[in-house]
């Protein structure tokens, strides 16, 4: 894992050691820099694969320059496939032989997470390109011929100092996260997942090319029997476990919560390798999963930590925490996952993770709904009916209860516009208080996104698992788990986020991702083969975040002062009076949506700050 900073035809001056400085956190072993001409690439490197010099970066092979962050865990495999042969066993020299064999079709052989610029010389062509999922960040400045690009947004300011983008950020509001490329500044895109930039360096004529879409593969159902399937799945998880303990030269850990994910990747790599090291949070106030997570690490004779996160540092971190992220950033599950990351940073380097296994095989409990009921288009009746109840019926506060999850339903069904129909089923922040925002939010990538998904002949679960792969996942959670990681210097694995369970799990029938009202059956019944039964039948938890409480207490005086500050850049978006009248319990709205909006906003409001 790694950091990476480019420009091509970029005439102001520029501070290597700034540069360093402003990545050092996602590669502190070694900083290297390359420049010729209009072209300038910096790296600072987490040495993980082949420890010696060889894989130091930026590296040069037969006219060919790279920086390079992520991993590419196959990278063996098509070296003795494709003949290529060398004294280093670096994944980054792999990748510069098998350009000078394939050009860029060399993407789709990649089992990996990657973001990289490569420069050929002789061809004066710049590549910017990043994997499937999009698990390694990329944000591109261009105007003009000018380009500059970086794996953090905070250190790409300091440099280009783009002017913010109110329009972007009126719809992050909205929706919860930056969609897609969007970013916070003019002139400032997000390199999407499955994509590639290839440029000219001399004409700064680009053209960005998409050589993987999830959606291909959803729109191929699989005809597998249902213990074929479960057998297929089984070998290929347990080829990317392997391939993610192998590929690294530094002892591998694993996250392990009392859920079927993590137990599923822990079971596998405890049978890869000796004493692997385990982690748990265990978090006051919420339910606690260490119990569970102690049962697979004692069947599995784990070397096993459990991570008690008290908080009580919060009021003096959560600035740093949501400055990190260089934009504002309202999933609030970043905080435990920085606690998180800053204790296993103590025992490991390199941790595995269950990251992508909701997305692909169903396992929130909004899932359940779509799998039987066609929310996208829902009839006149259903609407209207729906509208009517959710006005008369008491606001639903307790977050996990029966009541709620049938109020949620009911709002989404009421909505005919996909947008709100998407974010009221996945974020559910202002839906319903279009009215609070002083221009209306324009929406128009990911309205232009649902309404082409709509079009497909796919079912309306394999429609919401697909806009959350592409939004939720690639947009909030990934960027999340990244960051977080990163500012420890920890890298994250993600096995279901492989090459091949990518490939897999979208074409698999509905009925064996959510069965009635059970979600993750396929995985459920994975599960039985390696866990004890008592996870079996757990529902989706995740990192339950105390944050009513929060919001009313510890951070309430923080939240407040940003929020009330005369010079606060949200009413410029917002009607301050919604805001306020939010503050004092005036909105006729749930606890829970109440926190999440205000905490919304003051991310916004501490990004500001500290730009």
């Amino acid at each position: 894992m790694c950091g990476i900073f480019g420009t091509i035809n970029y005439k102001k001056p520029i501070d290597k050691c700034k540069i360093f400085n402003g990545l050092i956190h996602r590669g502190p072993d070694e900083q290297g820099f390359y420049s010729s001409h209009n072209v300038n690439l910096y790296h600072t490197r987490l040495a993980i694969q082949d420890l010696s010099t060889t894989g130091q970066q930026p590296m040069e092979y037969n006219g060919l320059v790279i920086v390079f962050n992520g991993e590419i865990y196959n990278h063996m495999e098509l070296r003795k496939k494709y003949g290529l042969n060398a004294s280093s066993n670096s994944d980054t020299l792999t990748i510069l032989m098998m350009f000078e064999l394939m050009g860029m079709n060399m993407l789709d052989e990649f089992d990996g997470m990657f973001a990289f610029a490569l420069y050929d010389t002789v061809n004066f062509t710049m590549y910017l390109a990043r994997d499937r999922a999009g698990k390694k960040p990329l944000y591109v400045y261009n105007k003009a011929k000018v380009f500059v690009f970086s794996s953090e947004l905070n250190v790409l300011y300091k440099k280009c100092r783009p002017e913010i983008d109110y329009s972007a950020l009126t719809d992050y509001l909205y929706v919860g996260h930056h969609y897609r490329k969007a970013t916070p500044y003019i002139f400032v895109n997000e390199l999407e997942n499955g994509h590639y930039l290839k440029i000219n360096t001399h004409t700064g004529i680009y053209e960005d090319v998409c050589w993987f879409k999830i959606e291909d593969f959803y729109k191929t159902e699989r005809q597998a029997d249902y213990h074929d399937a479960v057998t297929q799945l089984d070998s290929i998880l347990k080829n990317a476990v392997k391939r993610r303990i192998d590929s690294s030269d530094l002892d591998v850990g694993s996250f392990l919560s009392g859920g079927i994910d993590s137990g599923l990747i822990t079971a596998m790599a405890a049978q890869q390798t000796t004493k692997l090291k385990t982690f748990t949070v265990k978090i006051p106030g919420s339910f606690d999963e260490s119990a569970l997570a102690e049962k697979v690490a004692q069947k599995y004779a784990t070397d096993h930590t459990v991570v008690e996160i008290d908080f009580s540092d919060l009021k003096n971190d959560i600035e740093k925490i949501i400055v990190n992220h260089g934009e504002p950033n309202s999933d609030n599950s970043a905080i435990p996952s920085y606690y998180v990351a800053k204790e296993a940073k103590k025992h490991i380097t390199v941790v595995l993770n269950g990251d992508g296994a909701d997305e692909l095989f169903g396992g929130y409990r909004r899932y359940v709904p779509f799998r039987h009921v066609d929310f996208f288009n829902p009839s006149q009746f259903t609407r209207i009916s729906s509208r009517i109840l959710t006005r008369i019926l008491p606001i639903a506060n307790q977050k996990q209860s029966n009541y709620t999850y049938f109020y949620r339903l009911l709002k989404f069904a009421s909505y005919s516009d996909l947008v709100k129909i998407y974010c009221s089923a996945s974020s559910d922040l202002f839906v319903g208080f279009e009215d609070a925002f002083i221009e209306k939010p324009k929406m128009k990538l990911i309205s232009s996104d649902l309404a082409r998904i709509n079009d497909y002949s796919i079912s309306p679960l394999k429609k919401l698992l697909l806009m959350d792969f592409d939004s939720m996942l690639f947009s909030r959670l990934l960027t999340k788990m990244d960051i977080a990681t990163m500012a420890h210097s920890l890298e994250g694995r993600s096995p279901f986020l492989a090459k091949e369970v990518l490939e897999f799990a979208p074409g698999l029938p509905d009925s064996y991702k959510i069965k009635n009202f059970q979600t993750k059956d396929i995985l459920r019944t994975l599960g039985k083969r390696y866990l004890p039964e008592e996870l079996i039948d757990q529902p989706k938890r995740g990192f339950e975040i105390p944050l009513q409480n929060w919001v009313d207490n510890e951070l309430k005086n923080i939240i407040q002062a940003y929020l009330m500050a005369p010079d606060n850049l949200y009413s410029k978006i917002l009607k301050k009076d919604f805001i306020i009248n939010l503050i004092e319990r005036k909105i006729k709205i749930s606890d829970e949506r109440r926190a999440k909006i205000l905490f919304c906003v003051f991310s916004l409001e501490v990004w500001h700050k500290h730009l």
